[in-house]
Protein backbone atom coordinates (compact mmCIF):
# COMPACT_ATOMS: atom_id res chain seq x y z
CA UNK A 1 0.00 0.00 0.00
CA UNK A 2 1.18 3.29 -0.98
CA UNK A 3 0.19 6.45 1.73
CA UNK A 4 0.58 9.86 0.78
CA UNK A 5 0.58 12.80 2.84
CA UNK A 6 -1.29 15.26 1.10
CA UNK A 7 -0.53 18.79 0.11
CA UNK A 8 -2.24 21.91 2.80
CA UNK A 9 -1.75 25.11 2.14
CA UNK A 10 -0.55 26.83 5.41
CA UNK A 11 -0.06 23.47 7.25
CA UNK A 12 1.58 20.97 5.74
CA UNK A 13 5.06 23.05 5.52
CA UNK A 14 8.34 21.44 5.08
CA UNK A 15 8.45 20.98 9.49
CA UNK A 16 5.54 19.19 9.37
CA UNK A 17 6.33 17.14 6.81
CA UNK A 18 9.62 16.12 8.63
CA UNK A 19 7.64 15.38 11.83
CA UNK A 20 4.89 13.33 10.28
CA UNK A 21 7.84 11.42 8.23
CA UNK A 22 9.76 11.04 11.29
CA UNK A 23 6.31 9.49 12.70
CA UNK A 24 6.52 7.25 9.76
CA UNK A 25 3.98 5.25 7.40
CA UNK A 26 3.95 7.84 4.57
CA UNK A 27 5.88 6.69 1.29
CA UNK A 28 5.77 10.43 -0.28
CA UNK A 29 5.15 13.89 0.37
CA UNK A 30 3.59 16.35 -2.02
CA UNK A 31 4.29 20.45 -0.92
CA UNK A 32 2.14 23.30 -0.64
CA UNK A 33 1.33 24.81 -4.44
CA UNK A 34 3.83 27.04 -6.01
CA UNK A 35 1.59 29.48 -7.52
CA UNK A 36 2.79 30.16 -11.65
CA UNK A 37 1.38 33.08 -13.69
CA UNK A 38 3.53 34.34 -16.61
CA UNK A 39 7.81 33.81 -15.90
CA UNK A 40 9.88 31.20 -14.86
CA UNK A 41 9.87 30.98 -10.76
CA UNK A 42 13.84 31.44 -9.44
CA UNK A 43 15.41 28.72 -8.15
CA UNK A 44 14.91 30.85 -4.50
CA UNK A 45 11.39 30.31 -4.45
CA UNK A 46 11.48 26.18 -4.50
CA UNK A 47 14.59 25.88 -2.04
CA UNK A 48 12.02 28.38 -0.07
CA UNK A 49 9.00 26.30 -0.10
CA UNK A 50 10.73 23.06 -0.16
CA UNK A 51 14.10 23.01 1.48
CA UNK A 52 14.22 19.42 1.15
CA UNK A 53 15.90 19.92 -2.33
CA UNK A 54 18.98 20.46 -0.52
CA UNK A 55 18.98 17.11 0.74
CA UNK A 56 18.42 15.33 -2.54
CA UNK A 57 14.55 15.76 -2.21
CA UNK A 58 13.86 14.19 0.74
CA UNK A 59 12.75 14.35 4.15
CA UNK A 60 15.37 13.73 7.20
CA UNK A 61 13.39 9.96 7.42
CA UNK A 62 14.07 9.56 3.70
CA UNK A 63 10.46 10.22 2.23
CA UNK A 64 10.69 11.81 -1.51
CA UNK A 65 9.21 15.26 -1.69
CA UNK A 66 7.51 16.20 -5.10
CA UNK A 67 6.84 19.93 -5.46
CA UNK A 68 2.64 20.44 -7.07
CA UNK A 69 2.55 23.65 -8.93
CA UNK A 70 -0.88 25.27 -9.64
CA UNK A 71 -1.72 27.83 -12.60
CA UNK A 72 -4.02 27.54 -16.23
CA UNK A 73 -0.87 28.30 -18.58
CA UNK A 74 0.71 25.35 -19.82
CA UNK A 75 3.75 26.45 -21.42
CA UNK A 76 4.75 28.51 -17.77
CA UNK A 77 3.82 25.18 -16.04
CA UNK A 78 5.86 23.05 -18.41
CA UNK A 79 9.25 25.47 -17.85
CA UNK A 80 8.47 25.23 -14.15
CA UNK A 81 7.83 21.96 -13.99
CA UNK A 82 11.24 21.09 -15.33
CA UNK A 83 13.35 23.84 -12.88
CA UNK A 84 11.40 22.11 -10.12
CA UNK A 85 12.19 18.63 -10.96
CA UNK A 86 16.28 19.85 -11.87
CA UNK A 87 16.37 21.19 -8.66
CA UNK A 88 15.35 17.78 -6.95
CA UNK A 89 11.42 17.48 -7.14
CA UNK A 90 11.02 14.18 -7.07
CA UNK A 91 8.64 14.59 -9.88
CA UNK A 92 5.73 16.88 -10.24
CA UNK A 93 2.05 17.84 -8.81
CA UNK A 94 -0.64 19.27 -10.58
CA UNK A 95 -2.95 20.86 -8.35
CA UNK A 96 -6.40 20.85 -9.89
CA UNK A 97 -8.31 20.60 -6.61
CA UNK A 98 -7.75 23.57 -4.50
CA UNK A 99 -11.60 25.18 -3.63
CA UNK A 100 -9.75 28.83 -1.84
CA UNK A 101 -12.16 31.54 -3.85
CA UNK A 102 -8.80 33.83 -4.45
CA UNK A 103 -7.00 30.75 -6.50
CA UNK A 104 -10.51 29.94 -8.12
CA UNK A 105 -10.79 33.52 -8.86
CA UNK A 106 -7.19 33.66 -10.43
CA UNK A 107 -8.24 30.41 -13.10
CA UNK A 108 -6.39 28.18 -10.30
CA UNK A 109 -7.09 25.05 -8.68
CA UNK A 110 -10.69 23.65 -8.89
CA UNK A 111 -12.13 25.77 -11.21
CA UNK A 112 -9.85 24.24 -14.08
CA UNK A 113 -12.30 21.26 -13.60
CA UNK A 114 -14.83 23.03 -15.82
CA UNK A 115 -12.35 23.41 -19.06
CA UNK A 116 -11.40 19.50 -19.84
CA UNK A 117 -9.60 21.02 -22.56
CA UNK A 118 -7.21 23.34 -20.72
CA UNK A 119 -6.34 20.32 -18.42
CA UNK A 120 -5.28 18.18 -21.08
CA UNK A 121 -3.19 21.06 -22.28
CA UNK A 122 -2.01 21.64 -19.16
CA UNK A 123 -0.81 18.45 -18.30
CA UNK A 124 0.27 17.30 -21.78
CA UNK A 125 2.72 20.41 -22.02
CA UNK A 126 4.23 19.11 -18.31
CA UNK A 127 4.27 15.64 -19.33
CA UNK A 128 6.40 16.52 -22.64
CA UNK A 129 8.94 18.90 -20.42
CA UNK A 130 9.29 16.89 -17.68
CA UNK A 131 11.98 13.77 -18.21
CA UNK A 132 9.97 10.64 -18.88
CA UNK A 133 11.88 8.90 -15.51
CA UNK A 134 9.81 11.53 -13.63
CA UNK A 135 6.50 10.73 -12.45
CA UNK A 136 3.74 13.69 -13.60
CA UNK A 137 0.62 13.40 -11.34
CA UNK A 138 -2.63 15.69 -11.19
CA UNK A 139 -4.61 16.04 -8.13
CA UNK A 140 -8.68 16.84 -8.68
CA UNK A 141 -11.68 16.97 -7.12
CA UNK A 142 -15.11 15.49 -8.80
CA UNK A 143 -16.11 18.86 -9.72
CA UNK A 144 -16.75 21.92 -9.70
CA UNK A 145 -20.33 22.40 -8.43
CA UNK A 146 -21.56 18.74 -9.72
CA UNK A 147 -20.47 16.28 -10.68
CA UNK A 148 -21.06 15.57 -14.17
CA UNK A 149 -17.59 16.09 -16.07
CA UNK A 150 -15.65 13.69 -13.43
CA UNK A 151 -14.89 11.34 -15.82
CA UNK A 152 -14.40 13.33 -18.75
CA UNK A 153 -11.83 15.26 -16.71
CA UNK A 154 -9.79 12.12 -15.23
CA UNK A 155 -10.25 11.13 -19.06
CA UNK A 156 -8.26 13.91 -20.15
CA UNK A 157 -5.93 13.64 -17.36
CA UNK A 158 -4.61 10.12 -18.32
CA UNK A 159 -5.12 10.75 -22.29
CA UNK A 160 -2.36 13.49 -21.84
CA UNK A 161 0.11 11.23 -20.18
CA UNK A 162 -0.16 12.01 -16.55
CA UNK A 163 1.68 8.81 -14.52
CA UNK A 164 -0.85 9.15 -11.75
CA UNK A 165 -3.95 10.61 -10.22
CA UNK A 166 -5.30 11.66 -7.10
CA UNK A 167 -9.10 12.28 -6.62
CA UNK A 168 -10.25 14.43 -3.51
CA UNK A 169 -13.80 12.85 -3.26
CA UNK A 170 -15.84 15.89 -3.36
CA UNK A 171 -16.79 18.94 -5.35
CA UNK A 172 -15.19 22.26 -5.01
CA UNK A 173 -18.35 23.19 -3.99
CA UNK A 174 -18.84 20.84 -1.25
CA UNK A 175 -15.52 21.63 0.14
CA UNK A 176 -14.42 20.05 3.36
CA UNK A 177 -18.22 18.57 4.07
CA UNK A 178 -19.26 15.16 4.83
CA UNK A 179 -19.56 12.79 3.38
CA UNK A 180 -16.48 11.90 1.02
CA UNK A 181 -18.33 10.11 -2.29
CA UNK A 182 -15.52 7.29 -2.15
CA UNK A 183 -18.15 5.44 -4.55
CA UNK A 184 -17.25 8.09 -7.82
CA UNK A 185 -13.60 7.75 -7.48
CA UNK A 186 -14.59 3.93 -7.97
CA UNK A 187 -17.14 4.96 -11.16
CA UNK A 188 -14.26 7.00 -12.25
CA UNK A 189 -11.89 3.86 -11.88
CA UNK A 190 -14.49 1.85 -14.77
CA UNK A 191 -13.48 4.62 -17.19
CA UNK A 192 -10.07 4.91 -16.69
CA UNK A 193 -6.98 3.29 -16.35
CA UNK A 194 -4.22 5.36 -14.96
CA UNK A 195 -3.29 4.34 -11.27
CA UNK A 196 -5.82 6.12 -8.65
CA UNK A 197 -5.15 7.60 -5.53
CA UNK A 198 -7.88 7.85 -3.13
CA UNK A 199 -8.35 10.89 -1.04
CA UNK A 200 -11.05 12.85 1.50
CA UNK A 201 -12.15 12.02 4.96
CA UNK A 202 -9.68 9.42 5.74
CA UNK A 203 -9.45 9.90 9.58
CA UNK A 204 -9.40 6.03 11.32
CA UNK A 205 -8.41 2.36 10.28
CA UNK A 206 -12.23 2.23 9.62
CA UNK A 207 -12.33 5.44 7.04
CA UNK A 208 -9.89 3.67 5.05
CA UNK A 209 -10.89 0.33 4.76
CA UNK A 210 -14.92 1.62 3.71
CA UNK A 211 -12.54 3.87 1.39
CA UNK A 212 -10.56 1.46 -0.14
CA UNK A 213 -13.85 -0.66 -0.33
CA UNK A 214 -16.03 1.62 -2.30
CA UNK A 215 -13.32 3.51 -4.37
CA UNK A 216 -11.85 0.18 -5.55
CA UNK A 217 -8.33 2.27 -4.89
CA UNK A 218 -5.92 0.20 -2.23
CA UNK A 219 -3.32 3.68 -2.06
CA UNK A 220 -4.27 6.50 -0.07
CA UNK A 221 -3.58 10.41 0.45
CA UNK A 222 -3.83 11.15 3.92
CA UNK A 223 -4.50 15.64 5.14
CA UNK A 224 -6.45 16.41 7.98
CA UNK A 225 -6.93 13.20 9.10
CA UNK A 226 -2.61 12.57 9.78
CA UNK A 227 -2.40 16.00 11.53
CA UNK A 228 -5.81 14.90 13.78
CA UNK A 229 -3.70 11.25 14.71
CA UNK A 230 -0.26 11.75 13.64
CA UNK A 231 0.46 7.49 13.41
CA UNK A 232 -2.71 7.12 11.06
CA UNK A 233 -0.85 6.51 8.25
CA UNK A 234 0.97 3.51 10.41
CA UNK A 235 -2.12 2.31 12.16
CA UNK A 236 -3.77 2.19 8.60
CA UNK A 237 -0.67 0.06 7.79
CA UNK A 238 -1.32 -2.43 10.47
CA UNK A 239 1.87 -1.61 12.46
CA UNK A 240 1.53 0.22 15.21
CA UNK A 241 -1.84 0.82 17.29
CA UNK A 242 -3.19 5.07 17.57
CA UNK A 243 -0.89 7.15 19.54
CA UNK A 244 -1.92 8.18 22.82
CA UNK A 245 -2.12 11.44 24.38
CA UNK A 246 1.34 11.00 26.05
CA UNK A 247 3.36 10.29 22.53
CA UNK A 248 1.32 13.11 20.95
CA UNK A 249 2.53 15.74 23.72
CA UNK A 250 5.85 14.72 23.09
CA UNK A 251 5.25 15.14 19.10
CA UNK A 252 4.15 18.84 20.22
CA UNK A 253 7.37 19.94 22.46
CA UNK A 254 9.46 18.55 19.58
CA UNK A 255 7.43 20.36 16.83
CA UNK A 256 7.32 23.63 19.16
CA UNK A 257 11.87 23.19 18.99
CA UNK A 258 11.29 23.11 15.21
CA UNK A 259 8.63 26.14 15.07
CA UNK A 260 10.98 28.38 17.65
CA UNK A 261 14.07 28.06 16.29
CA UNK A 262 13.06 26.95 12.84
CA UNK A 263 12.07 30.22 10.24
CA UNK A 264 8.92 30.47 11.44
CA UNK A 265 9.30 31.33 15.14
CA UNK A 266 6.48 34.23 14.83
CA UNK A 267 3.88 31.77 13.64
CA UNK A 268 4.20 29.18 16.76
CA UNK A 269 1.77 30.10 18.62
CA UNK A 270 -0.99 30.40 15.49
CA UNK A 271 0.36 26.95 14.21
CA UNK A 272 0.62 25.07 17.88
CA UNK A 273 -3.38 26.24 18.62
CA UNK A 274 -4.35 25.04 14.60
CA UNK A 275 -2.98 21.78 15.36
CA UNK A 276 -4.32 21.68 18.40
CA UNK A 277 -7.73 21.98 16.69
CA UNK A 278 -6.94 19.08 14.29
CA UNK A 279 -5.86 17.06 17.29
CA UNK A 280 -9.06 17.91 19.44
CA UNK A 281 -11.03 14.99 16.59
CA UNK A 282 -8.60 12.27 18.27
CA UNK A 283 -7.96 13.73 22.02
CA UNK A 284 -9.98 15.37 24.48
CA UNK A 285 -6.97 16.15 26.33
CA UNK A 286 -5.91 18.39 23.28
CA UNK A 287 -9.32 20.36 23.40
CA UNK A 288 -8.60 20.95 27.10
CA UNK A 289 -5.13 22.09 26.17
CA UNK A 290 -6.15 24.30 23.19
CA UNK A 291 -8.27 26.25 25.83
CA UNK A 292 -5.35 26.79 28.62
CA UNK A 293 -3.32 28.24 25.96
CA UNK A 294 -5.90 29.89 23.60
CA UNK A 295 -5.36 33.17 25.18
CA UNK A 296 -1.16 33.07 25.05
CA UNK A 297 0.54 34.67 22.63
CA UNK A 298 4.34 34.10 23.63
CA UNK A 299 5.98 30.29 22.66
CA UNK A 300 7.46 30.43 26.30
CA UNK A 301 4.43 30.11 28.06
CA UNK A 302 3.00 27.60 25.27
CA UNK A 303 5.62 25.48 25.64
CA UNK A 304 5.56 25.88 29.47
CA UNK A 305 1.85 24.59 29.39
CA UNK A 306 2.85 21.45 27.01
CA UNK A 307 5.33 20.41 29.72
CA UNK A 308 2.99 20.17 32.39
Amino acid sequence: MTIILAPMEGVVDHLMRDMLTQVGGFDLCVTEFVRIVDQLLPSRVYYRLCPELHQQGKTAAGVPVRVQLLGQDPDWLAENAYRAVSLGSHGIDLNFGCPAKTVNNSKGGAVLLKETQRLYDIVSAVRKAVPAEQLVSAKIRLGFEDKSMAIENAQAIEAAGADLLVIHARTKVEGYKPPAYWDWIGKIRQHTSIPIIANGEIWSLDDAKQCQQQSACYDLMLGRGALALPNLAQVIKGTQLPMNWEQVKQLLIQYSGYEIFGDKGRYYPNRIKQWLGYLSRQYIEAEELFSRIRTLRHSDEIVTQLEQ
